[in-house]
Parts: structure tokens; sequence; C-alpha cells
């Protein structure tokens, strides 16, 4: 049984384990998807000690906008909502699933429980970015199956050191 739960900083370490697990299959799909030395300038040092870093940093630095699916005492996945007031926006920053547990619904449940923490903040819509690049297609399947529509955008980078 499926349960979206606060999150607490004891649910850190299998939270981070579990997201890693999650980006293993899309970071090399989006490397061959990217020009070079943009992938390198984000990632030096490679994606997991990046991913890793910046998923602590939300952890740790917005524990209250977080909530984790739990079945008993096993992670399944989570996600950070941020409200953007000012627009009347939330925003899924985060939503991580345990490979092991996709396909099974943990997705949806976890944007369902942001969709009401949203509601009841008095937001009017909902954010989610994710890539264009093949290794983020399931992602963008599944927030196209909720209802998300997408917004053109055009990112470019220029290479400064040649």
């Amino acid at each position: 049984m499926v349960e979206i739960v606060k999150y607490m900083s004891h649910h850190r370490d299998e939270v981070l384990a579990l997201s890693l697990r999650a980006w293993d299959p899309v970071f090399p799909l989006m490397r061959e998807s990217v020009t070079a030395f943009v992938y390198e300038n984000f990632y030096p040092n490679g994606w997991r000690e990046r991913q890793f870093e910046d998923l602590a940093s939300v952890l740790d630095g917005e524990p209250e906008n977080v909530a984790v699916a739990v079945d008993g005492s096993t992670i399944l996945g989570w996600v950070c909502t941020r409200l953007h007031a000012q627009d009347q926006m939330s925003e899924f920053y985060v939503l991580a699933v345990d490979p092991a547990f996709q396909g099974r619904g943990i997705a949806r449940a976890l944007m369902e429980h942001s969709f009401h923490q949203a509601r009841q903040a008095g937001m009017r819509m909902v954010l989610v970015e994710t890539g264009g690049d093949p290794g983020h297609a399931p992602a963008r399947r599944a927030y196209e199956a909720v209802g998300f529509q997408r917004w053109p955008v055009a990112r470019y980078f220029k290479d400064l050191s040649g």
C-alpha cells in the first residue's frame, strides 16, 4: 500500500540512492544527445557527483517541500514541490521513482499529492521541466499522460574556450 508522507531527515540516504538509480539510464542517453562541451561543463566530475550534490541541497535546504512515497518502510520515490505565489504556480522541482517500482503508479501518486498541495495553496497551474533528449522520454510521457502541455523553449550554449 503506497502512502505519501512528509520527508524526514532519516529518509535522506535512501532517497539520494534511489534518485541516482532512477537517473542511471537517463544520463548516458543525454550525453549522446548534447554537445560535448555543454555536458562536460555541467558534469566535469561526472553526473552522479553533480546530481548527488544538487539533490542533497534540495533535501537539506527545503525539506518542508519534499514528500516521499513509501510502502511500509520501503521508500519508492519522492517529489519536491515549490510554490511560486507571484505566478500562482507550483513546480515539480524534482520527481524521482526507484526503477524497481516504476510503472506502478508511484509517480502519478506523487504528482497527485503535489497537485493537492498546490490547490490548497491557491495555485492555478503547475510547471515541470525535463530534458528533450531520449533519456528523458519516459518523464515526458508521464507528464503528458496527466495533462501537462509542452511549452516550446529554445536553449542555446556557446563554447567560450576556443
